[in-house]
């Protein structure tokens, strides 16, 4: 049993302790002899009472931000209107937080105000979850006011205090909550759940950017399926409708078991933790509801959507405001998910040409989380047929054969040496030697390639 004894209104337990890094220290120690209150908070202390690193360390103080900058240097002012100064000790930077207590909020986004306090609890109040509501110093030990700890021994997200009024503040938190579930494994709070319910229309308030970043934690958390309670609750209306009509669409056909959205959810636990495999699985089949038909036996098919998938999800990432590379990566593999070539040197050289050997290895990785999310019809042949590929793709590159106009043995100046005029006829001409090239890699020698241009020019 751990010994709980209240101070202060604090529930504290004097018996749990966390290793703090030596510069958290310091900043405690330096603000607790100088007078005031420090505990290092939030994300940090959840991850270290689960035996995960903290990625960062914040800390909260009963000093205000100008007392704060006169007992370090440098320091920057991150949010100083907010209360917060990072303080760089050796170039890395820990922020510093005053206590406070939002006011109002307008836009189910920001507070209209923000008042210092000198309450810790009150500081904690205002916090989200109570995982992430607890605080810790070396002399009080744990600060959990809230059962936080509780929540943790039961893997629960469960709001602070009242969750509509919490969601009310930040529209934010109701994904944040979806994607601390899926990092964690943890299962959200019923009431917690109900008010995301309630509430998700709300997240048309927020910005793509700050939707866009707690998607990607979801996503390449170790349960991206936890997206489905983002569908069942009513988010992925708003910010995803996409997805909530590939959850609606059926696909009666013998290779598939699942509709559109499970089928997606199911491929995207195929890939590895990567943004462009998981954003890819995700969006590989996004146009299959716009593609649908249904042939005289009542068999559905979804001719076209590979490519009309790739413009969409075009669409959909740029409305999310992810970066270009992002995008265009993600495009090109939706793009050539589903292509499939003859399992001959010339089809496969073909193929590695026209998709690009940037997308390789990881077009093997979609194809496969695609097949294993199928059905069990053909699996075996499909995944035969996957591995022969993947073979022929590793021997090609061992061999180091001519893929693209670069890899040719001549170039441009080569073809102008030889009496041919400078102009579109030069890119002409170097793609009818790749062509010739990768059906017959051995070819590419300076000597034939100039003999296939005369015979072509002849």
């Amino acid at each position: 049993m751990r010994s709980l004894v209240c101070l202060k209104e604090k529930c504290v337990d004097r018996n749990i302790r966390i290793e703090l890094p030596e510069k958290v220290s310091y900043i405690l120690n330096t603000l607790n002899k100088n007078g005031y209150e420090a505990y290092a908070v939030g994300g940090c202390v959840r991850d270290s009472l689960l035996g995960r690193e903290p990625q960062d360390w914040d800390i909260t103080t009963s000093a205000k931000p100008e007392q704060v900058k006169e007992l370090f240097h440098p320091t920057i002012d991150t949010g100083i209107q907010h209360g917060t100064v990072t303080v760089m000790l050796a170039h890395e930077g820990f922020e510093v937080t005053t206590y406070r207590i939002d006011g109002e909020y307008e836009d189910a986004r920001h507070p209209k105000e923000v008042c210092f306090t000198s309450s810790l609890l009150e500081d904690l109040r205002r916090r989200d979850f109570t995982i992430n509501a607890m605080a810790y110093n070396e002399e009080n030990g744990l600060v959990d006011a809230f059962n936080g700890i509780r929540d943790l021994e039961r893997g629960v997200i469960r709001c602070v205090g009242n969750a509509r009024e919490r969601f009310s503040e930040d529209a934010l938190r109701m994904l944040r909550a979806i994607r601390f579930a899926a990092q964690l494994g943890f299962h959200i709070d019923e009431r917690t759940r109900a008010a995301i319910g309630a509430l998700a229309e709300n997240i048309a308030k927020v910005s793509a950017e700050r939707i866009q970043v707690e998607l990607v934690k979801l996503l390449t958390s170790a349960n991206p399926r936890e997206l489905e309670t983002a569908y069942y609750t009513g988010l992925t209306a708003v910010f995803l409708p996409e997805f909530d009509r590939m959850m609606a669409t059926k696909q009666n056909n013998p290779h598939h078991c699942y509709t559109v959205g499970n089928h997606t959810l199911a491929a995207m636990e195929g890939v590895p933790q990567d943004k462009v495999l998981r954003l890819t699985m995700l969006l590989h089949d996004v146009a299959k509801p716009a593609c649908r038909t249904t042939d005289d036996r009542g068999i559905d098919h979804f001719y076209g959507h590979p490519a009309k998938g790739s413009r969409m999800a075009r669409m959909i990432l740029q409305r999310l405001k992810f970066d270009n590379d992002t995008t265009d990566r993600v495009c090109r593999l939706v793009q050539w998910h589903d292509d499939n070539p003859e399992l001959t040197g010339r089809s496969v050289r073909r193929a590695i040409s026209r998709i690009g050997t940037e997308q390789y290895p990881a077009l093997f990785e979609v194809k496969r989380a695609d097949i294993l999310a199928q059905s069990e019809y053909r699996r075996e042949k499909k995944l035969a047929y996957l591995d022969a590929y993947e073979r022929m793709y590793e021997d090609i590159l061992a061999q180091k054969e001519c893929l693209t106009i670069r890899e040719l043995a001549v170039t441009g100046q080569d073809l102008i040496a030889a009496g041919m005029e400078q102009g579109k006829e030069i890119g002409v001409m170097l793609k009818k030697l790749l062509e010739a090239v990768l059906d017959e890699p051995e070819r590419n020698t300076k000597e034939e390639l100039l003999k296939i241009v005369s015979e072509l020019r002849s």
